[in-house]
């Protein structure tokens, strides 16, 4: 069990991890974080859920002089949601330093708002490519007093094609950065840019295999015509509080989704058809536990990390096997045990051997539940969603939201779940037996003593 304590970090920083439950380094902090905090740079594998926003995030605050308002760290992630969870995290690793400054820059959003929080200054910069190189083309954003750049999920990056933007953007920075590349997987091109942009980096790998302990994983070969029948068998037997389900193609999502709810299970899905709005409205959804089910493709999934998710279903058996590991990883985190199921095909057979190989591990195909079609698919969910019109342009805070409806309407705060706070609009999770009787109270009062729009979303 390795503390922080042992790495030189200010008390006041040793306190702020203790007090968020950062009781011990995980694999990829006590291997990167000391020669991170002596100002290397680092090359370092390691998968999303390992703990590796605050391997980047607490050497990048070290260097942060808070008198200075210039973008002194920048962080590149490839989609808008992984930019606003590094966001979120580093603001939490930052609690202990007053008057440090995070600003989100994501396209799917109105670029105006941004301009007016970078004239404002901004220490630390988190965004997308795209967005980046927007605010770089309209000089709204400068980059010359830049001391660390982290790029993040860098293979996902250039899976999506972003490799000219970095280029561009990177361009713009000092020689003299520090450079901090994060990957889950180290194929050529990852070489090929911590050899351009990085001078002579630490290369730091941790294990990326399967928490055997912790990830039961099942294999049920079954006809093509079958999956269906065992998928709804599957949920029926283990009626998890929360599954992802993935699918290879996005028309496979929509046909899935639309056989879900033809049996009656409410579900949501992500693909990249959606627009941005539309994919806010459905990942807040399933993280405030309002929606069970979730199917995705894993270019929509990228990016997605849901806390304590028990069930990972792969419909469809994934084309490689690190796709594998990286889908089922996002169950069985930290102490807790999660589920993978795979649903296989006679003719797939050989994917399987792949994933075996790759997960040093033997999974013995067996006979799939059946689906009882006179019994309900799942239980509904415990939460419904409700959207209101204000949000962090308003200043509004979780606790404003939760004080109007504890105070003027009266009701206990334990039918409340988890709010979230976005630019434009806040969503609240609330016991579904009361959301008519919330929704009215919102109608009709005041949140920080505006009067807001309301409307339920699940």
């Amino acid at each position: 069990m390795l503390s922080f304590d042992r790495l030189g970090l200010p008390k006041a920083q040793v306190k702020n991890l203790k007090d968020l439950g950062y009781a011990a380094m995980t694999e990829v902090q006590a291997a990167a974080l000391p020669d991170a905090l002596a100002g290397l740079d680092l090359l370092v594998q390691a998968k999303t859920g390992s703990g590796k926003t605050a391997a980047f995030g607490l050497p990048l605050l070290g260097r942060l002089n808070p008198r200075d308002f210039g973008a002194q760290a920048l962080v590149l992630c490839p989609t808008r949601e992984l930019a606003n969870q590094v966001a979120s995290e580093i603001r939490r690793l930052a609690r202990y330093q007053s008057n440090l400054k995070v600003v989100v820059l994501c396209g799917g959003q109105p670029i105006g708002p941004q301009i007016g929080s970078l004239e404002h200054g901004a220490h630390v910069v988190v965004g997308t490519p795209g967005r980046l190189k927007d605010h770089l083309r309209k000089k709204t954003l400068k980059l010359s007093r830049l001391k660390v750049l982290v790029l993040d999920e860098a293979d996902r990056m250039l899976d999506m094609g972003f490799s000219e933007d970095l280029d561009t953007i990177i361009r713009q920075t000092p020689r003299d950065r520090q450079t901090l590349l994060f990957s889950a997987t180290f194929p050529e091109d990852i070489s090929s840019i911590s050899g351009q942009y990085q001078r002579n980096p630490t290369r730091v790998t941790v294990s990326v295999q399967v928490a055997a302990n912790q990830i039961e994983q099942r294999v049920y070969e079954v006809a093509r015509r079958d999956k269906l029948d065992a998928l709804q068998g599957l949920l029926q037997a283990e009626q998890p509080s929360a599954a992802v389900i993935f699918c290879q193609t996005k028309d496979a999502v929509r046909e899935l989704e639309q056989n879900l709810r033809a049996v009656g299970a409410l579900v949501l899905s992500l693909h990249g058809d959606l627009e941005q709005r539309e994919r806010d409205q459905v990942l807040v959804q399933f993280k405030q536990q309002s929606c069970r089910l979730l199917i995705a493709t894993d270019v929509a999934a990228r990016g997605l990390d849901i806390e304590a998710l028990p069930m990972v279903v792969n419909f469809d058996i994934p084309l490689d096997a690190d796709v594998y590991v990286h889908r089922i990883g996002r169950t069985g985190r930290a102490d807790a045990q999660g589920l993978a199921v795979t649903l296989m095909t006679s003719r797939e057979r050989h994917r399987l051997e792949a994933i075996e190989s790759r997960i040093e591990t033997s999974l013995i195909a067996l006979s799939a539940p059946k689906f009882k079609k006179h019994l309900a698919l799942l239980s509904p969910p415990d939460y419904a969603t409700v959207e209101l019109s204000v949000g962090r342009r308003d200043k509004i805070r979780p606790g404003d939201v939760l004080g109007a409806v504890t105070g003027s309407m009266g009701f206990s705060g334990g039918i409340v779940g988890k709010i979230e706070v976005a630019q434009r609009a806040t969503f609240v999770a609330i016991e579904r037996d009361q959301v008519k009787a919330v929704l009215a109270g919102f109608a009709s009062g005041k949140v920080k003593g505006r009067a807001v729009k309301v409307r339920r979303l699940s």
